[in-house]
């Protein structure tokens, strides 16, 4: 079968998603994830876009060994300087530039004319490969430019030194049958595209992101630019789980492949999610909670004869767990340890101590121990990632109907400062986070507030999830985990103000 590879950009156009901003160290975590995923490559960051930017592609280039690492630029000098000092110590190092080739992009934004823009890819493709060897080069809008001056873009970048051509769907207005059509001209009429490999980068705004980019590649594009849960601008990207899938289950009709490890689907998912605070929607195909549920009497006959009937895909194949072993208050760190493994996490002997210290707080709490909560604490540890300037040592509410609601707050800082304040507020929680701020002396805003159970009955724990705002504006978003859902709201709340923290440090 033709190899297509799988190009991700949840760390650079998935991130520019609204609430889905991440920190230094969880977008190295993901970019690590990304790595156990198989992809390609990761596209790391815009490196000009701010001093943060530049130096999360460098961090990244600095900590992936197997794929390449490319940074975004736009076609100036100045762009591709930095997009090169940020990826420049990286195994596999790419620069991807891009330059809008519509009619409508060129008169009101660009203002340039066709030859104008035909001779800046020249000139900067032709800069950008005298410093890497690896460039890419996307015509912005490509979907909404007039095909024989697209090819004539792409030629002049294949002729500058191009490796890569990306011709996107920006704005999703394309449907499949103008994707396939594109494709089939670009790959006979660019002149050097036997040089080079055929991109596709479809957005979301009608829905048919995934469906577009597969009619690319049967059209011959040989990358597929996509994001995991398909988080992106406006109505996000393509979703890499769907095409991944898509392709895997269906190789017989697309006679394609990725070299992904389907397995590490489900993982790069739940990872991400839990980093941004974006729950996963139960009907969300592949990886959603209902993607492998029958309800249907009909359905359940049907799986339990021949699983076939109504299964196209074991939900193996994605990595979700299937291990039924329950574990307790009286299991040891062996049994916890082959549970992990079995779940398919590869931990140090220091990270399973630490996540078994908090299965043990867990157990005292619940009976059994599911699965999804081991899953929970697993993803928890990365809080560990964030420097603990503030740490929850207790919490005392009163509430109740006719009596103020009023919140004591005990926290250690790192320090060892032990501080404590009490407020008033109009429900547990707001007396909380008021009693926050006035012992932090903080002006945060609550943006929005989310609880989630994790797993299933009375004793399940339960996932805050918090937007919390700066005094300059800028969101963070918190987590936090406890069978008592104050606790884990309080939490949630420091964890966002823990990252403000880290961010201002640097």
């Amino acid at each position: 079968m033709r190899q297509v590879k799988i190009f991700d950009t949840t760390l650079r156009d998935g991130e520019q998603s609204p609430g889905c901003s991440m920190n230094l160290s969880e977008k190295i975590e993901m970019a690590r994830q990304l790595e156990k995923l198989g992809v390609d490559v990761i596209e790391a960051g815009f490196a000009i876009a701010s001093p943060m930017d530049f130096k999360s592609v460098q961090s990244i280039a600095a900590n992936v060994e197997n794929a390449t690492v490319a940074s975004l630029a736009r076609c100036t000098k100045g762009d591709i300087d930095a997009a090169w000092d940020a990826v420049k110590e990286a195994k596999h190092p790419r620069i991807h530039v891009f330059l809008a080739t519509s009619d409508i992009h060129m008169e009101y934004k660009l203002k340039m004319t066709r030859q104008q823009v035909l001779d800046r890819i020249t000139e900067m493709v032709s800069y950008a490969r005298s410093k890497c060897e690896d460039i890419e080069f996307s015509a912005e809008d490509a979907s909404r430019s007039e095909l024989e001056f697209l090819a004539q873009c792409f030629s002049n970048a294949a002729a500058a030194g191009a490796t890569t051509l990306n011709a996107p769907d920006t704005v999703g207005y394309s449907t499949p049958n103008e994707m396939y059509n594109m494709f089939k001209y670009l790959s006979e009429n660019v002149k050097g595209v036997e040089n080079c490999i055929l991109s596709s980068h479809c957005h979301d705004d009608l829905g048919m992101a995934v469906a577009n980019s597969l009619a690319c590649v049967q059209g011959g594009a040989g990358q597929v630019e996509c994001t995991v849960n398909g988080i992106g601008e406006r109505a996000g990207n393509a979703s890499l789980e769907e095409i991944v899938m898509a392709l895997k289950v269906r190789g017989d009709f697309y006679d394609a492949e990725t070299g992904i490890n389907t397995r590490q689907i489900y993982k790069s998912s739940k990872l991400l999610s839990n980093i941004t605070g974006v729950p996963i929607a139960p009907s969300k195909a592949i990886v959603g909670a209902n993607a492998f549920a029958h309800e249907s009497g009909i359905h359940q006959h049907g799986v339990l004869a021949n699983a076939q009937t109504y299964e196209i895909m074991k939900s193996s194949d994605v990595g979700i767990p299937q291990n039924s072993m329950v574990l307790g208050k009286h299991s040891g760190k062996h049994a916890l340890k082959a549970k992990l493994e079995d779940m398919g996490y590869d931990l140090t002997d220091e990270e399973i101590e630490e996540i078994f210290v908090r299965f043990k707080n867990l157990a005292d709490k619940k009976k059994n121990i599911t699965g999804r909560d081991i899953e929970s604490l697993v993803l928890d540890r990365r809080h560990t990632g964030v420097p603990s300037t503030y740490e929850l040592i207790s919490h005392v509410v009163n509430v109740g109907d006719g009596l103020p609601n009023t919140s004591v707050i005990k926290i250690r800082r790192d320090d060892d400062k032990i501080m404590q304040e009490v407020a008033i507020g109009s429900g547990p929680l707001d007396a909380s986070f008021k009693a926050i701020n006035r012992m932090l002396h903080k002006n945060i805003k609550l943006d929005s507030f989310s609880l989630n159970a994790v797993g299933e009955g009375e004793d399940a724990v339960g996932e805050a999830v918090v937007k919390v705002r700066s005094e300059d504006g800028r969101k963070y978003t918190g987590t936090g985990l406890s069978t008592d859902i104050i606790e884990s709201s309080i939490r949630a709340y420091i964890n966002g103000i823990n990252k403000m923290e880290e961010e201002s440090e640097d």
